[in-house]
């Protein structure tokens, strides 16, 4: 009897080993499954963030034919900012006409031959309350994940854009683990894109990830710093009152260098590839240190293999001008080179 039970035991310790490696560890997991294809994603641009389309209105400032110039100029990839909470009834229940909408956004980005990242982008409501945020992540979640199960294979889902603010790296990774659980119900090998929570500290160590999901890219974004990338910006009562203020440095580059390692190196540890899913420079900047910042940033997330979505298409920190229908030049030249 003694014996058998040694015998019990240590079958038991091993089996809660193995699940533990399976269920509880935090993202290391090498070689469980493939790992998404960043490099497919490539380079890439925020779109419809801010825009009529999703109430029914046409060329409100975007148009769907702009994903022609936008494939044309060299991208690989949108990342569709979405705000699902507002298309919400009482009860947590989207909008059909809005997900007939978002159905053909998909569908145009996807004849367009680039790749859509759906990014539910709700920010304010979620850095300001962590149970209201919960209640609505998940539920659009269900919708989602529900909507899409079987549908258009190269869609990626976003779980929520620069989780902070009153929600904690604990709190995050308890919401992130139930919204993964509902997506993964419905969608169990669809590439999803998870954010490290937004500060300045980019505390990607404190990310936990289902170790045996290996169909989740890692995502941050890069404004840092902040003085320069959003000087000028009136809607901040600080930033308004800043500039000119130059970038590009040896000091200047070195800070964003290490900014750039320290991610580098927690991606090569747990074998997680990473997106940087925003970046830009305010358009009060000065034009060269613009392009600079811009261009060492493009060109260090490449240089890791890391894909990357500029901020954004239209509106403020614009790459196109929609009133005149063409490219801000310096922009693009900045972040997409011309081949030589």
């Amino acid at each position: 009897m003694t014996a058998f039970r040694f015998i019990l035991q240590r079958a038991l310790s091993v089996l809660l080993a193995a699940l533990s490696a399976v269920l509880i560890s935090p993202a290391r997991a090498a070689g469980q499954g493939a790992s998404p294809d960043v490099a497919a994603l490539g380079r890439g641009i925020n779109i419809l963030g801010y825009d009529g389309i999703w109430e029914g209105y046409p060329n409100a400032p975007f148009r769907l034919e702009n994903l022609t110039a936008i494939r044309k100029a060299g991208f690989s990839h949108v990342r569709v900012n979405f705000f699902g909470f507002k298309h919400m009834d009482a009860g947590n229940i989207l909008d059909d006409a809005v997900l007939r909408r978002l159905d053909a956004v998909i569908e145009q980005v996807l004849a367009s031959k680039l790749i859509p990242i759906l990014d539910e982008h709700d920010t304010d409501l979620c850095q300001r309350d962590v149970p209201e945020c919960t209640a609505k992540l998940t539920a659009f979640w269900r919708q989602i994940a529900s909507r899409y199960a079987g549908k258009y294979p190269a869609l990626v889902f976003e779980i929520l854009n620069e989780p902070g603010g009153n929600m904690t790296s604990a709190e995050w990774n308890v919401l992130l683990g139930e919204c993964l659980a509902i997506v993964r119900g419905t969608n169990p090998k669809r590439d999803v894109v998870v954010a490290v929570l937004n500060t300045e500290e980019l505390p990607v160590e404190q990310l936990t990830l289902p170790a045996g999901d290996r169909n989740l890219i890692v995502t941050f974004h890069y404004y840092l710093p902040l003085q320069f990338t959003h000087q000028g910006a009136p809607w901040s009562a600080t930033f308004s009152k800043i500039g000119p203020l130059n970038w590009g440095s040896a000091e200047d580059e070195a800070e964003a260098a290490a900014d750039f390692d320290k991610v580098r190196s927690w991606s090569e540890r747990e074998q997680r590839p990473i997106y940087l899913g925003e970046f830009g420079v305010y358009e009060r900047a000065p034009a060269e240190s613009r392009a600079k910042y811009l261009s060492f940033v493009a060109r260090r997330a490449e240089g890791f293999g890391w894909a990357w979505a500029y901020w954004q298409f239209d509106h403020d920190f614009a790459a196109f001008d929609g009133a005149r229908q063409r490219w801000n030049r310096d922009i693009l030249r900045a972040i997409i080179p011309p081949v030589r």
